[in-house]
């Protein structure tokens, strides 16, 4: 089977397809995890996402409760260390109606399984949710890839899909046309809308990342106030994100968007507030116009999607090759 896309999703398909005993090829644009795999912090909360019960949120359940043995088996097959870990996040208040909010909040999401306990923050009232966890991206990108290189999985990068064949059985790329005799998955991120016209349209969502370099062990948990994040991987390296703009496919690092950033991760970590970021970047967040990740089959052909994940593509990566297996079966 052809998989179009060489990001977390687009290869944890690959490495369940090639599992099942499927001969697998992978071809990407650009770089394998070189887009929102690569950009992204990795943090695997579903407590900072949703607060009401939806078929997502359920997804997102369902993946984070996955999470312990994907990790353990992708070790395990690739030989490759990845940071994962289950550190909790605090949800912070900075004043009373920011605080009685929590609470009604933390209410609402009990009565889905996700839960959280009153807590404080250097003097500020806190939710903690001990399930939510972080992982480095760019790890689990490095581990899939030597997994399937051992399984002896083709992986064409600098070969991307420009359109898929209207009867989905194949695809054509700037070199030429390929046929898929084995099957076809589009997981080509914010690009897999434009790919064929019987998929759910995509775009680019557009967020501002930073990082700073501090000894091991400064911050516990995830720290976050809004959509504004703070963590901290194994290695010492502090993130701090994000963002949204719809602003298409340009990669400028705005540097007010980089100082708005610092100042309100300050608040959750005041280490931050006279230090300037030593990396800064964009990602693309892979939009959808629908309220949840396609994954299934291209209507009218025998190819299959599996994109959309926008704010969640590295949490929803274990449940989505499960979906996607599901879905072959």
């Amino acid at each position: 089977m052809i998989v179009i896309g060489g990001g977390i999703i687009g290869l944890t398909c690959a490495w369940r397809l090639s599992q099942a005993g499927r001969e697998v090829e992978v071809y990407e644009a650009k770089k394998c995890g070189g887009e929102a795999s690569w950009a992204a912090a990795g943090m695997l909360a579903p407590g900072g996402e949703m607060e009401s019960r939806s078929p997502l949120g359920e997804m997102m359940l369902a993946s984070l409760r996955q999470y312990p043995k994907y990790i353990q088996e992708l070790q395990a097959e690739s030989g490759r260390a990845i940071d994962y870990r289950q550190v909790g996040a605090l949800e912070v208040a900075f004043d009373d109606a920011g605080a009685e909010e929590l609470d009604r909040k933390a209410t609402r999401q009990a009565g889905i399984g996700i839960l959280s306990e009153p807590a404080t923050h250097n003097g500020y009232y806190a939710r903690f949710y001990p399930e939510d966890a972080l992982v480095d991206p760019r790890e689990i990108v490095a581990a899939l890839l030597e997994a399937l290189r051992r399984r002896g999985v083709a992986i064409r990068e600098g070969s991307g899909a420009v359109s898929v064949w209207p009867d989905g059985s194949g695809f054509d790329t700037s070199k030429g046309g390929i046929r898929a005799e084995d099957g076809l998955l589009v997981a080509a991120g914010a690009w897999s809308g434009g790919l064929h016209a019987g998929l759910t349209p995509t775009f680019p969502v557009k967020g501002h990342l930073a990082s700073w370099t501090f000894a091991p062990g400064l911050i516990g948990p995830i720290l976050r106030n809004g959509h504004t994040y703070v963590m901290q991987r194994a290695n010492g390296t502090v993130l701090a994100g994000s963002n949204e703009e719809r602003a298409g496919f340009h990669r400028t690092v705005r540097k007010s968007a980089i100082e708005d950033l610092r100042k309100r991760a300050a608040r959750l970590l005041p280490a931050l507030a006279d230090r300037a970021p030593e990396a800064e970047w964009t990602g693309f967040r892979p939009g959808i116009e629908a309220d949840q990740p396609f994954i299934g089959r291209i209507p009218g052909t025998p190819a299959f999607g599996a994109f959309g994940h926008y704010r969640n593509g590295i949490l929803l990566a274990p449940e989505t090759g499960s979906r996607l297996m599901a879905a072959l079966a």
